[in-house]
Parts: structure tokens; sequence; C-alpha cells
């Protein structure tokens, strides 16, 4: 991390951010006339330059503005059917390898916000960022002989949050292929997580409760003990975790049975959070796990916590039960609930719709129709991709007069994805746990 390119500044003005924005759009813009240039001399020239020439300049511009913006870089990442494989690359890097601030505005934060510098604080404290993300840095540091991890959010990244996903709209349609009543349908609720992620004083309440409830609950799983007293509305500051992420951990070639063990930590994390706290950990990119040898993990961020309404949770795991898929009846009742369709819809745009709706739960449902599931078997995967593909084609889809679907769906289905995506890079072979009222038939309508 030390021989990254450190930042003394980041953008902080609506008009800054605005230009740099711009500046970014023409450089894409110029690489795209260099490209059809070059295609009237050769016909047969593909994207592939043209995409790593975009992402670097995209990549770059995002990490520079970083809070916000870089965050929907690091959440597009999470979706290989999205992006091109250029994109995913650099976008992967926000997880946890953007470029650091500098030291003095470190200090210039620890100043504001506890009153004192990161020296008369600690006993030690590097003055180079150990990982760098989206909306906040960390540093180590030592206290009484304890070696801490210190998390500094970086300057003007809860201000810039509404502005900046106005600037990042126009992108968004086009990516997402959404109408602009669709959009603002799903932003609130993308701009109040972001919102949240930003308040760091949320951030440690919610991570000493899910912690503690956690605590003991899974096996091989371990999180870090918080300090109040070294924490503020722009510092957190908690036990460092040893580990590696991800990448580095499948890189020193792990058994099976140490990824099979992983996975099924990974996969009873989220099924007790979901079904017993009914709050859940939305974030799960590779960046906020560390991977031991021995196949325990430690997990490190709790800023963007989904909390789950009853009525969202009984009708949209209803749609997950075994059999449920085969019942035409309950399968209107619970699309109506959760808003997939629309009073104007006529019958046989319901139809279509109901169809669409209902190939995309069995694809998420599959894991839970079975008691061991495969998550190595890319088959499963690139049958979900090439659904996302066909449905975004499709053009009642298209020119659907709105959004479909609760805007609880967003982070919900996200997490799992998310979920299933790092499942499948770990080859992780799991048991499938569920609540027993998931096993049996439908429930009512809530």
């Amino acid at each position: 991390m030390s021989e990254r390119k450190e930042q003394s500044r980041i953008p902080i003005s609506k008009i800054q951010r605005a230009s740099k924005f711009v500046t970014t759009g023409a450089k894409v813009g110029g690489n795209f006339i260099k490209h059809y240039s070059k295609k009237a001399f050769n016909s047969k020239l593909d994207r592939s330059q043209l995409d790593l020439d975009n992402a670097e300049d995209i990549y770059e511009s995002l990490s520079e503005l970083k809070g916000s913006a870089l965050k929907v870089a690091q959440m597009l990442s999470m979706d290989r059917n999205l992006l091109p494989p250029a994109y995913q690359e650099k976008f992967t890097m926000s997880q946890y390898s953007a470029p650091p601030l500098s030291y003095p505005l470190v200090v210039k934060t620890f100043q504001k916000t506890l009153g004192k510098s990161p020296e008369a604080i600690f006993d030690d404290f590097t003055k180079n960022a150990v990982n760098a993300a989206s909306m906040g840095q960390v540093h180590r540091a030592t206290k009484d002989g304890k070696k801490l991890a210190v998390k500094i959010q970086y300057p003007g990244v809860a201000d810039s949050i509404s502005s900046d996903l106005r600037l990042v709209r126009p992108f968004a349609t086009r990516l997402f292929n959404m109408s602009n009543a669709e959009l603002d349908h799903y932003m609130s609720e993308v701009e109040g997580k972001l919102m949240e992620e930003a308040d760091y004083d949320l951030e440690l309440r919610r991570s000493k409760e899910i912690t503690e409830a956690l605590a003991g609950k899974i096996e091989g799983l371990y999180f870090p003990k918080y300090y109040e007293e070294y924490s503020g509305g722009r510092v957190i500051t908690m036990d460092w975790l040893d580990g590696v992420h991800l990448k580095e951990f499948l890189a020193t070639n792990p058994s099976q049975e140490t990824k099979n063990k992983i996975g099924q930590a990974l996969w009873d994390f989220y099924n007790f959070q979901f079904h017993e706290l009914k709050q859940v950990h939305a974030d799960p990119h590779p960046g906020n796990f560390m991977f031991m040898d021995d196949g325990t993990m430690g997990i490190i961020d709790f800023g963007c916590i989904k909390e789950i309404p009853d009525d969202f949770y009984e009708n949209y795991f209803a749609l997950l039960k075994p059999g449920f898929l085969q019942d035409k009846a309950e399968i209107d009742k619970r699309f109506k609930a959760l808003d997939f369709f629309h009073e104007k819809d006529t019958p046989a745009e319901r139809e279509i719709f109901s169809g669409v709706f209902t190939e995309m739960i069995g694809m998420l449902s599959k894991p839970f129709q079975y008691d061991i599931f495969n998550f190595g078997n890319n088959a499963f995967f690139e049958e979900i991709y090439a659904m996302g593909e066909r449905v975004s084609k499709m053009k009642e889809v298209r020119n659907s007069n709105g959004a479909r679907g609760s805007k609880h769906g967003l982070y919900v289905n996200r997490t799992y994805f998310g979920l299933y995506n790092m499942l499948n890079q770990l080859d992780a072979e799991v048991k499938i746990t569920k609540p027993v009222w998931l096993k049996g038939s439908t429930e009512k309508v809530a």
C-alpha cells in the first residue's frame, strides 16, 4: 500500500466533483474516437483495448473522488454479468486497494474528530494506510500492547453523497437500462444506505450489536472488538484481525476441506442474520473478509446494514420455499405483495412479468432446493448471467412504466448474489441451513 501514489486533497465542492465527471466523460469520448478511427482501417478490431482505456480513466477519476462515486464502482465490480472483464478487474481494486490519503489529511481528520493527533492517542501509528477503499482507509496502530485497526473516513464523503448520485444517474440509466421512474424508486434506498455508511457513530453501534449477537454462534468466524474511546464521527478503532483477502488466500491453493469450511461459515453467517437478526451485512465483497490458513474467517466492516421489515421478510422468503413455483395462485399473491405487478398492467403484461420474475426466483432459490449445494458449479452462474442478459434485452422490460419490486429487495438480492459469487470463487460445497418454516409448505401472505 505504501507504494501507491497518495492523494494530498480530495475534490469536495459540487463544482469540483462535477468538473471531474465532465473531464472523465471527455476522456471516454476521446477513447471512442480513437477506437473507431482505428476500426476504420481494421474491421476485425475488437473492443478490448477500448474497454481497458475506459476502465483505467473511469477508475482513476472515481478513485480521486472517492466516497459514493467510488462505492458505485465497488458495487458494479460484484456483478460479473454487468461489466466487461476490464472494468470488473479495475473496479474490484476499489474494494481494498484505492489510492490512499496523505498523512497530513489523516492528522487533520483526527484533530477535527477526536481533538488529538494519532501520535497523541496511540503508542504507534502507521503513517501509510494499509488498506484504502471507497469511503475510508485503514491504518495499523498499537495501544497498551494491543494491535489495532483504525478506519478513517475521507473528507467530504457524507456531504457529497446526494450530489454524486445525481451525477451518476445518466450512467446508471444506460448501464442498467432503467427509466428515470425506476431509478427514483431505487436511488432513495441507495442514498439512504450510503448516508448510513458515512455515519461512523451508527456503524460503531451496529458493529457492536451484531458482533455480540453473533459471538460464538457460528464455528470458524471471528470478529474484532470495538473501542468507543478511540472512535468518533469519522474514526473507528477496532482490534486488528490477521489474515489475507480472498484473492491472496486462494493463491495459496487451500485444500477443498478448508474452502468448504469457510464457505459453510459464510453461508451460516448470512443465514443467521437474515432469519434471526432480521438485519444483514449487505456488503459481501471480498474486501470485508479476512481469511486464515486454518479455515477461519474474520469480518471487519459492518457499515452497510440492511434492516429487513417483517412483511417484506415473510413474502420474500416464501418465494424460496420448495414447491412455491408450482403454485400459480400463491405466486400471484406474493408477487403482488412485493410490488412486482402494477395496477395498470394488462393481462398480457402481467403474464409476461409473472414469467420473468418466476424465472428469476427460480435461479435465486435454486440452492435452497438442496440439502447440499456445490457453488463451484459454474453452469449455475452461467445460467444466471445468461438469464440477466436476456431479460435486460426484452422490450417489455425496457419499456416498463415504472419500477417493479419492493425497494427492500435491492440490497437483499445484492447480498445473496454477492454471497453466491464469493462461494463460487471459493469453489465451496455447502450444507444449506435454513429455518424450519422455509422447509415446509407455503404460508399466508403477510
